[in-house]
């Protein structure tokens, strides 16, 4: 049956596991796919895939909204010693019994470490090397130099040594690095199967931001908020402001039926809002260059705005331009991971090609006669 294929998913947030959830969906019907991960991608891919391992994760330290660097180091410092040998040594020998053939990661560096040591071949599927392997210009890395460069050095740490990479983006900037590959946004096939409506609603996914939540008091359109810890216990009414539960069918069907959508950085609801069409008022974390880089480029394709906050005045200009981000919506690419799909199978399989043929080579000269 195919390849036998290694896959690493990084376990902060979901992003990662939704998209390997697709990638891993359709390499199973030609291949046997192990799957590891750590932190909530564990339980979610463990309810889709069918074979999922635990692996140590690191996690990231935050504060108001903002990732604490060096607090975020300290963290995964001190755990690893704790979390890693027993992980690991638990994986490497079920790992070691099977034998890879080719080891795919989703920003997971264990499964890279992993295919070092072997010697087999590693095919990067994400959408954070964008940072390292594509050149961007002064309008999108800004005054954020220093968390440009640190964002640059974490991802090539995390992610250093594989033969091909293959980046999922919305937007397109110049490939600065060989053996890279740009595909469309890969979605869950919930989001392909949503019809999108133009509705009368913002959708809002916050921490609950003072500012934002008294700007969407006075909006001239309700808003419905996801992503607070602490709702609202008395009264879930607030004014024109709804606050929701986390729930992935109820949001997924108000970002169907949203008029816009306002939230973070992150690429993953950025991707869905597109492809439904909606536009979207982007708020990326403080710290974290990567959601800085894609709030930008979203507003450079016309699609909304990026703002480090938000207040009457600011939100109000956004509604106001509601119809120009239409407009530029309109234009983009429709929805699909078919092509997506089939580049990853191809540069997976490539791969491995590639190992197989280079080891008989190998074997071709250990075998000639010595003159």
């Amino acid at each position: 049956m195919g390849l036998r294929i290694l896959y690493g998913v990084n376990g902060e947030g979901l992003g990662h596991a939704t998209r390997s959830q697709v990638v891993a969906e359709a390499l199973l019907a030609r291949h046997d796919v192990r799957v590891v991960t750590s932190g909530g991608a564990l339980a979610y891919l463990r309810e889709r895939l069918p074979r999922v391992e635990q692996v140590f994760g690191p996690s990231f330290a935050m504060d108001h909204g903002e990732i604490r660097r060096w607090a975020t180091v300290r963290h995964n410092l001190a755990t690893a010693p704790r979390e890693l040998p027993a992980t690991v040594r638990h994986w490497l020998a079920t790992i070691d019994e099977w034998r890879p053939e080719v080891v795919v990661t989703d920003f997971e560096p264990l499964a890279g470490l992993y295919a070092r040591s072997a010697h087999v071949p590693l095919v990067s599927v994400d959408n954070i090397h964008m940072i390292d392997r594509c050149r961007h210009d002064e309008g999108i890395v800004g005054a954020e130099h220093a968390d440009f460069a640190i964002a640059r050095a974490v991802t090539r740490a995390m992610v250093p040594t594989a033969g091909d990479y293959v980046i999922t983006t919305f937007f397109r900037p110049p490939v600065c690095r060989g053996r890279t590959t740009l595909v469309e946004t890969l979605l869950r096939p919930e989001v392909l199967a949503a019809a999108p409506v133009r509705g009368e609603h913002l959708l809002v996914y916050s921490g609950g931001e003072p500012g934002l939540l008294e700007a969407l008091a006075s909006a001239p359109l309700p808003s419905r908020v996801y992503g607070m810890r602490d709702l609202p216990t008395a009264s879930p009414e607030a004014g024109r402001v709804t606050f929701r539960p986390r729930s992935e069918e109820g949001f997924l069907e108000d970002l169907r039926t949203a008029r816009a959508v306002i939230t973070g950085g992150g690429f993953s609801l950025l991707s869905e809002a597109i492809a439904l069409r909606k536009p979207v008022l982007s708020l990326p974390l403080r710290g974290q260059f990567e959601q800085t880089m894609n709030a930008r480029y979203l507003e450079r394709a016309g699609f909304g705005h990026c703002a480090e906050r938000v207040d009457d005045g600011v939100l109000r200009r956004f509604l106001d331009a509601l119809p120009e981000f239409d407009a530029a919506l309109a234009l983009a690419p429709p929805p699909g991971n078919a092509a997506a799909l089939e580049t990853i199978e191809s540069v997976v399989t490539a791969a491995a090609a590639d190992d197989r043929a280079e080891r008989r080579a190998l074997r071709r000269v250990a075998r000639r006669p010595v003159a």
